[in-house]
């Protein structure tokens, strides 16, 4: 049986103009897929590291794209800070709220609030939540970005979220860096 089929017919029904896509809510449904999926299928050690490694990866490409613009293999911590914030200008906008030094521990503790560009489509998502896993992507990108940027003197970074704030939109998050 051959069905006579007006496929302009077809296509005006189902037009719609490229600029009514939004990308944005695609990628928020992926990214809360993808969460759940990978945690379904092998558990939670494995998601954790998996969306750890996802943000190293660019975190290694920022910090040499860094090194190679100012002809330097090694920084300072907040020059260092400085410098990988003005690049990430489009993802991240961060305050330092307190910096503590402990020389026992030759430890500093920046104590930050982080507007993320994960923190809008984590809003959107009503299983993904702010400092869960999702948030492995940017504590993976900004710990190898830093290890990098700050070179042997670094021993070890931490960061870790302390809390949601959502008057201020923002997540309170401690980085430890240990000299």
């Amino acid at each position: 049986m051959e069905v006579e089929i007006d496929k302009e017919e077809i296509n005006r029904r189902i037009y719609n103009p490229k600029e009514n896509l939004d990308s944005l809510k695609g990628f928020e449904i992926i990214a809360e897929s993808l969460v759940f999926k990978i945690y379904d299928l092998f558990g939670r050690n494995m998601l954790l590291s998996a969306l750890y490694q996802v943000g190293s990866g660019p975190g290694e490409t920022i910090a040499e794209r860094i090194k190679n613009q100012y002809n330097k293999r090694e920084f300072e911590l907040f020059e260092a800070f400085e410098l990988l914030l003005k690049e990430l200008k489009e993802f991240y906008s961060v305050k330092i709220i307190s910096i503590e030094k402990n020389l026992l521990e030759r430890k500093i503790t920046l104590t930050i609030e982080n507007h993320c560009f994960l923190r809008n489509p984590i809003k959107q998502r009503e299983k993904l939540k702010h400092g869960k896993s999702l948030c492995r992507i940017s504590k993976g990108y900004f710990e190898t970005a830093f290890k990098s940027l700050l070179g042997k003197k670094l021993r070890k970074i931490e960061i870790n979220f302390v809390k949601n704030d959502e008057l201020k939109d923002v997540c309170l998050e401690k980085l430890h860096f240990y000299f």
